[in-house]
């Protein structure tokens, strides 16, 4: 059984922020990856972890995570996310990035 941790969703970055709200809000991508933001701030690990030696290298990099979770989309489409602790009473979910299912397949060398 998972436990439930409610969390604070924010974007990895204002370039990742913008293409969100750039994205019309009649466009169902937004409305899915809006519901999935509710989700995952309900329960930070609803997602599937994706295991640590799949973890891409530019991710590590770019934003230092240690841990990656996948959230699925309908139509093929994938969120991924990170859960950090800045302290010991806050979880703070990282949105990095979604992509259609032939992106994410490039993204982690499937």
């Amino acid at each position: 059984m998972r436990i439930i941790k409610p969390s604070e969703a924010v974007f990895a970055n204002d370039k990742i922020e913008e293409a969100f709200y750039h994205l019309d809000k009649s466009d169902p991508l937004r409305k899915h990856i809006t519901r999935a933001i509710q989700d995952i701030e309900q329960n930070a690990f609803c997602g599937i972890q994706i295991p640590k030696k799949l973890i891409p290298k530019e991710y590590v990099k770019k934003y230092e995570v240690t841990n990656l979770w996948k959230y699925d989309l309908p139509d093929g489409w994938r969120l991924i996310y990170s859960v950090t602790t800045p302290n010991k009473v806050e979880i703070i979910t990282l949105i990095l990035e979604w992509f259609d299912h032939t992106n994410y397949n490039r993204r982690f060398g499937y």
